[in-house]
């Protein structure tokens, strides 16, 4: 989300992306396809933000992704200066990292190391509460608990008002089984058309360590954003 989009009298934002990937020969085919909904609210004193995604693939008729994952965090600014508090709850079920459900919630403190309108650098860490039900090597079924830290960094830095260049990335780790870790990495690329059309480019890369898989997306498309 372009934070610094948001003004004194402009405090709402929605956004959807459809982005995705063909390859077709006389022998193969494959496709996904990754659709994003997005909406924020942000006052003065706090912000709330909410991810919804779907990514579905197949190759040569053999399902390879059916993923959805849904964000809802909140930011208050009533902190030291530099400071601000966090708060998220996650939902994930993903078939191509063997996660049957995965729900995350927690608090936590972030720090900005640049906070300018066209430049920002975050830091953030905090506890999260999870409950898991995955698949232990295609076919151990494993339901289970615990609480995990969850560290952060992002960035976005925005060219002439015309490219922007933004990502984010998680390492989360159970603070009771050190070869139990999650990493999330996102990497985004967009030119925009108009006010309200980008031309994006998105990398994701996906590890959850505890079920030996991981899932890599080079995805390109449109997104339609609009604050208000």
């Amino acid at each position: 989300m372009l934070i610094a989009q948001y003004s004194d009298s402009v405090h709402y934002y929605a956004g959807a992306i459809a982005t995705g990937t063909l390859n077709k020969t006389n022998s193969s085919r494959s496709y996904v396809l990754n659709n994003v909904a997005k909406f924020g609210i942000r006052e003065k004193a706090i912000s709330l933000n909410s991810y919804n995604s779907w990514a579905y693939g197949e190759q040569q008729k053999t399902l390879t992704n059916n993923d959805f994952n849904s964000t809802l965090d909140f930011n208050l600014f009533k902190a030291p200066p530099h400071f601000y508090y966090w708060g998220l709850a996650t939902y994930l079920s993903s078939y191509s990292l063997k996660v049957n459900s995965q729900y995350q919630g927690g608090l936590g403190l972030a720090y900005n190391i640049i906070n300018r309108k066209k430049a920002r650098l975050n830091i953030s860490d905090g506890i999260l509460y999870e409950k898991s039900d995955i698949f232990l090597k295609d076919t151990i079924r494993d339901v289970y608990n615990t609480f995990r830290n969850s560290f952060r960094l992002s960035f976005q830095f925005d060219i002439k008002n015309i490219i922007t260049v933004s990502a984010m990335s998680f390492y989360q780790n159970s603070l009771s089984n050190s070869n139990d870790y999650i990493i999330k990495s996102n990497l985004n690329l967009g030119v925009k058309m108009n006010k309200w059309l980008t031309l994006t480019t998105s990398f994701t890369y996906n590890r959850f360590n505890r079920t030996g898989k991981e899932n890599t997306l080079f995805i390109y498309g449109l997104t339609l954003e609009k604050y208000f």
